[in-house]
């Protein structure tokens, strides 16, 4: 397995943002268009984009979709898109539309039943993202904490037949921190599953050391802060981690 890096989109009001923390209330605008950075991404040879829509996040429906259509119709780059995403109509629009993933989140707690489905009837399209603070999962976009452990729910969902889970540490995310690379393990380790890591990456290293995971199921690396604060280039980052692949 390679590492994948997924520089990250997160939609608000049709804007880029980034939020400290899950934060609303600690918000940094980084562009006005979402195509225009999907675009962006993709000229810099991102094979993915990472898109959430945090308002639909929060208000439990689409509510940025568009600029997600339109990234996935107008441009190369492979597309995987959270956020208010509550029913197979949902689903089906992302799909059908050129979408390559959706992921699941907040409904794989409140309605298993249903995510399980979702895995059986579309497969590899459907990845469950998993948001947790201190080891349980968060929904309703970061503003409630359930009670529910979030490897419990990676392996009920890998039993449904789930092959790829997205894992954010909230404390991690916008933090420039680095990532919690341990839990991210745990999660690899207790589904025997492929785990994309989010939140925390702040420097090349961090990127790079991920590489050195990928035979632990750490599949692939969401960028978010570090690419908009320019701590590095994704050009830059991409070449790093074919440059340690290699070495391996």
């Amino acid at each position: 397995m390679s590492l994948t890096l997924y520089p990250a989109i997160d939609m608000r009001n049709g804007k880029c943002v980034r939020l400290f923390q899950g934060d609303y209330d600690q918000e940094t605008v980084y562009g006005d268009s979402p195509f225009d950075m999907a675009k962006k991404f993709a000229e810099e040879g991102a094979q993915w984009v990472h898109m959430v829509d945090l308002d639909g996040a929060k208000d439990g429906k689409r509510m940025n979709h568009e600029h997600v259509l339109r990234a996935a119709k107008e441009l190369s780059v492979r597309v995987q898109i959270g956020g208010g995403i509550r029913t197979e109509e949902d689903i089906d629009l992302y799909l059908s539309s050129g979408v390559d993933r959706v992921i699941l989140g907040s409904v794989a707690v409140q309605n298993p039943t249903f995510a399980k489905e979702m895995i059986r009837k579309y497969g590899k399209q459907i990845v469950i993202g998993l948001d947790a603070k201190d080891g349980f999962v968060a929904t309703h976009g970061w503003l409630e904490t359930s009670t529910v452990k979030a490897t419990n729910v990676a392996k009920e969902m890998a039993d449904a037949g789930c092959d790829v889970f997205i894992c954010t540490d909230i404390a991690k995310d916008g933090t420039l921190s680095g990532p919690n690379v341990d839990a991210m393990l745990e999660l690899a380790s207790s589904t025997g599953k492929e785990v994309i890591v989010s939140g925390g990456v702040s420097t090349l290293e961090d990127v790079t050391s991920l590489v050195r995971e990928t035979n632990k199921g750490i599949g692939g690396v969401i960028i978010g802060k570090a690419l908009y604060e320019n701590r590095f280039t994704l050009p830059t980052a991409l070449q790093e981690v074919q440059a340690c692949s290699q070495n391996d």
